[in-house]
This record gives structure tokens, sequence and C-alpha cells, in this order.
């Protein structure tokens, strides 16, 4: 759920809100939203609570020609759920109650196997265990399946093996200075940090930076490149992150020997359209809403 405000409120402070909206989200959900309206044939692999915002969120997947073999609904917890908060800036706060989220373990992981084997890519974050995520990009890997990694949200004691199981590690400035310990305030400061979490064995690195586009970096270049993105007026900016790393990750399955600097100048395009409607998923542009130069 979200609540439009003025301005975000101070430690204590309560302010009014002029406009509350409820709507589907979760990272791994949006990200795979936003690869299946541009075109891209997805499954999602997560836990759900067996109540009603369970039931509407499988209604929701089936709506958008996601497969749902690997949805599993529990009485244990839950559904997952994110309280935002959006300025008139587009700015935002999130907490999230991750729920049923944290009780996909191993076990349904496994049961993925047959959709995990036969993608063309895995996208994992980190609103369910680390460990089921880490399981899940072994067994990509495993099957030469290329995989993006989102660890979001983030964690500073993050395993080594995450980094060496990404092809693609893609994270957000907040992100990387809890990674690092390094500030990123500028994209200078983003190529410095990507040069750090690609020594740790990434294929890649990616760092978004909001308005400024973000930061490209591989084991094959030379020097951080920075890919910026066109200028907009933001109305929330809730999920752009999400519909970055879906379009990316539809742009590695559909083009996959499109350098990666053009799958992210693209994939900045598509998150730019994202963040000029209200919303998360409902904000995510299908192919129809895009340029044909992007595909």
């Amino acid at each position: 759920m979200a609540s439009q405000v003025q301005r975000l409120p101070k430690v204590g402070e309560t302010i009014h809100g002029h406009k509350f909206f409820i709507g589907f989200g979760g990272k791994g959900a949006n990200q795979c939203v936003q690869a299946a309206r541009m075109g891209a044939k997805t499954a999602m692999v997560c836990k759900l609570g067996n109540d009603f915002f369970g039931d509407k969120y499988v209604q929701n997947f089936k709506d958008h020609g996601i497969s749902t073999d690997y949805v599993e609904q529990t009485a244990e917890a839950v559904t997952g759920a994110a309280s935002i908060i959006v300025n008139d800036a587009g700015e935002n706060a999130i907490v999230i109650v991750a729920g049923a989220n944290l009780l996909l373990g191993n076990e349904e992981i496994q049961r993925a196997k047959p959709a995990v084997s036969q993608a063309k890519v895995l996208v994992c974050q980190l609103e369910i265990s680390p460990d089921a995520s880490l399981k899940a990009l072994h067994m990509a890997k495993e099957s030469y399946v290329r995989t993006i990694f989102n660890p979001a949200p983030a964690i500073a004691d993050l395993h080594s093996d995450f980094y060496k199981a990404s092809d693609v590690f893609c994270c957000n400035e907040s992100e990387a200075e809890l990674l690092t310990g390094q500030t990123v305030a500028t994209v200078e400061d983003a190529g410095k940090v990507g040069v750090e979490l690609l020594g740790r064995g990434c294929g890649s690195v990616i760092i978004t930076l909001g308005a400024q586009g973000c930061v490209v970096i591989t084991a094959q270049g030379s020097s951080p490149k920075h890919v910026p993105t066109s200028k907009v007026t933001a109305v929330d900016t809730t999920g752009a992150g999400d519909s970055f790393i879906g379009a990316l990750a539809f742009y590695i399955a559909h083009y996959p020997t499109m350098p990666l600097e053009e799958m992210a100048r693209r994939a900045n395009l598509v998150a730019a359209v994202s963040v000029q409607t209200e919303g998360t998923q409902s904000s995510y542009p299908c192919k129809k809403d895009l340029p044909s130069a992007l595909f």
C-alpha cells in the first residue's frame, strides 16, 4: 500500500497525505512483471500466504501470463507486504514485511529446478532467505543459465559466493554503499565501488543511479562506463530499479549478444517511463507502449 504526501515525515512526526492506493509489489514480482510486459516468457518462484492477498497475487501473475507452477501458498505466514510513502518529488521510503517469502527454502527451489535449468536468465534478490537465493543461483550456473543478482534489501555480510554466481550484479547506490562501506554520491564514486565489487568475482556490475542513469563495469571492459538516461518529470520512483532489472532480464533473454552497456541504456529508458506514472507494477510499460527502437 502507498501514501502520497507533500514531503516525507521526520522521525516521530505525523503528517497528512493526499492520496492512498493499494497495488501489487515485491522486488522479484515487480521484475518478473516488467519482463513479462515486454514480451518475455516468465515463471515466478515464490511463497505467498494462504490469504486474500495471496489469492489476488496468484491471479495477478496469471493475468500477466506469468507461470505460477512454482508459486506456493502457506497457512504458516501471511503474504509479504510493503508500506510505501511517496512525496511530491517522486521520492519514496519503503518498509517491507517479508512474511511467507522467508519460508521459501531449498525444497521449493529444488522443485523449481525444471524451470530454472531451462531458463535463459534467472533473476534473484534478497526478499527471500539468502540461502534460497544462493541455491537458485548455483542451480542456474550449473545449467549455464545467465544470472542477475539484485542484493536488495542489502545485507552487509553478503556471502562471497553471491558475487561469484552473478553474471550481472546489479544494485543501487545505497546498496553499493552498504556492501563496500564507501560513499556513492557521484558517477565517479559508482565507478570505483563497481570496480571493487567486480573484483569480488562478478561477471559484470551495474550500479543504478536514478536520474543519473547507471554505471556499467564488465570484466572485459577497460574502465567503468556511465550510461545516462533521459530526463523526465518523476511522479513516483517506487519500483524504478525493479523496472530496470526486469527490462534488463528481457534484453539478456532476447538479445544475448547485445553489449551489456546497450542493454543498460535501453533498460534505463524503460525505467524512465515507469517513474512518470503513479504506482509500481501499474506504472510498468508494455511493449506496445515503448518505442520500436527499444526492440
